[in-house]
């Protein structure tokens, strides 16, 4: 049985209360007609009808236009529980616990580095640990960890991995107060510990780029981003810590639903209500998780900042590098948000995808006040990657929330097949993009025709208004798990 639509206007479409017995609101998808003919093939708009039906839900089940299916809710989802009446979901939040990306400028200019891309990337590639299993450079004692799980990337800067200044440059200045160590399981621990400061694997990498295209000069200027000024992305998360959290609490929510006669449609939507002994160690658990992911983009940024100097053989002050923001992914805030006139605080589920707030929200950084915070939306190696900014009109219809990504099209397997016989280094390298990585499967997994159209995509979300496009980045090298 197909999931039944109605379309809104040209970047909208709903799923009515009526389609499903225990649905509490609709569902609302953003997309053109083009997007939702592949979201329609994947069985992602049923997971959009299940999560209205989440106890406490307000407003709607969202999704970004970039959605696909995933664990419980989809990838591209967006809930919000009231507190008084509402549940958390480990699956509304996702393994990769703040998965998310980072964004640093510098002071050099697309010729600055032509030439000597092979150099940087392998720098790159040996100082930055990478892959699946990868043990990272950094020793953490007991004490250490705990810090770390406490105070994310701002215990980092402490130890002297990057500048003060980086930390008022990222959501939450780099840490979800309130995060609880002891919520966190020893087997969570003990796989984090080897692995903070890694980049991982999948879809996570670690980009050198430049400014393609500027849509926004005010914007773009607020940012510190100009016309083929050289950039770097990071995009990774909490790595096994993150996944094991949540595959820790899935079996403790699990428990939770008998016990608070919770009944939903899907047993990978497991939860418990905010105010329970349950609800409140996930999320002591899950900010620990979203401090480990800060306090990984924040090792990796310093190295990635050595890496620049040696190889390039320049100066701290010539190289200017500079975080532009960090935004997370996969995570749950407590927010406070209008609906029908009144301000109510409620827990914020994004799954794969970005908040977007705008000029003037006090979680905006004061450098940004005036304009609005970054929304960085990654491609993957071939592709282009996207600076937009957070609008009104994303707070009043998604929570201040927006796309966060491209989103697959094609399966890992499926992927495989599509690159048989093909060399995707050499058809990256053919476009000016130099490529390492440390297993051919990773790279034809993540090949760009695995993914949807991210013009496309980010189209969607400017064009319907909950993020407006500033700025179109090009890669010129790449280092994937």
């Amino acid at each position: 049985m197909s999931v039944p639509m109605k379309q809104l206007d040209p970047y909208r479409w709903e799923i009515p209360k009526s389609y499903k017995a225990g649905m509490r609101v609709p569902g609302i998808i953003y997309a053109d007609e083009r997007l939702m003919e592949a979201i329609r093939e994947d069985n992602c708009l049923e997971q959009v009808a299940n999560g209205a039906t989440f106890p406490g839900i307000v407003k709607a089940s969202l999704a970004m236009p970039d959605i696909h299916y995933g664990y419980g809710l989809p990838i591209g989802g967006v809930v919000a529980t009231d507190l008084r009446e509402g549940i958390v979901s480990p699956g509304g939040t996702g393994y990769d616990i703040n998965c998310g990306v980072r964004l640093l400028r510098t002071n050099l200019q697309r010729e600055d580095v032509q030439g000597r891309m092979k150099d940087l990337v392998e720098g790159l590639y040996r100082e930055i640990p990478s892959g699946v299993g990868s043990k990272g450079r950094v020793r953490l004692s007991p004490g250490d960890e705990r810090h770390l799980l406490l105070e994310g990337a701002r215990w980092v800067v402490k130890q002297g991995y990057g500048h003060p200044e980086d930390l008022e440059h990222m959501e939450e200045g780099g840490c979800l107060e309130a995060a609880d160590p002891d919520a966190v399981s020893s087997k969570a621990l003990e796989r984090g510990r080897p692995q903070q400061g890694t980049l991982g694997s999948g879809n996570h990498f670690v980009e050198v780029q430049y400014i393609q295209e500027v849509f926004d000069e005010k914007c773009a200027e607020a940012f510190g981003l100009r016309l083929g000024q050289v950039t770097i992305m990071i995009h990774t998360g909490s790595r096994g810590f993150g996944h094991q959290v949540c595959t820790d609490f899935l079996v403790t929510m699990n428990q939770a639903m008998a016990k608070y006669d919770i009944h939903l449609p899907d047993r990978q939507l497991a939860c418990a209500p905010l105010d329970s002994p349950e609800g409140r160690l996930y999320l002591g658990a899950m900010r620990a998780a979203a401090n480990f992911a800060w306090a990984n983009r924040q090792f990796i940024t310093h190295w990635v900042e050595e890496v620049f100097l040696k190889s390039l053989r320049i100066s701290p002050r010539e190289l200017a590098a500079a975080v532009v923001y960090d935004v997370a992914h996969n995570i749950v805030k407590i927010e406070e948000h209008e609906m029908e006139g009144e301000k109510r605080k409620v827990a914020v589920h994004r799954k794969g995808a970005t908040r977007a707030f705008p000029a003037g929200h006090p979680d905006v950084p004061q450098a940004y006040r005036a304009v609005g915070h970054p929304v960085l939306i990654p491609g993957d190696m071939g592709t282009n990657s996207y600076v937009l900014v957070g609008t009104p009109l994303a707070m009043a219809e998604t929570f201040g929330s927006t796309c966060h990504g491209a989103g697959r099209v094609l399966s890992r397997h499926a992927a495989k097949r599509a690159a048989r016989g093909r060399s995707i280094y050499r058809e990256l390298e053919d476009q000016g993009i130099i490529l390492r990585a440390t297993g051919r499967d990773t790279v034809v997994e993540e090949m760009p025709e695995a993914y949807k159209d991210i013009h496309a995509v980010v189209d969607v979300v400017h064009q319907a208004g909950i993020s407006r496009k500033v700025a179109k980045l090009r890669p010129i090298g790449v280092i994937k798990g």
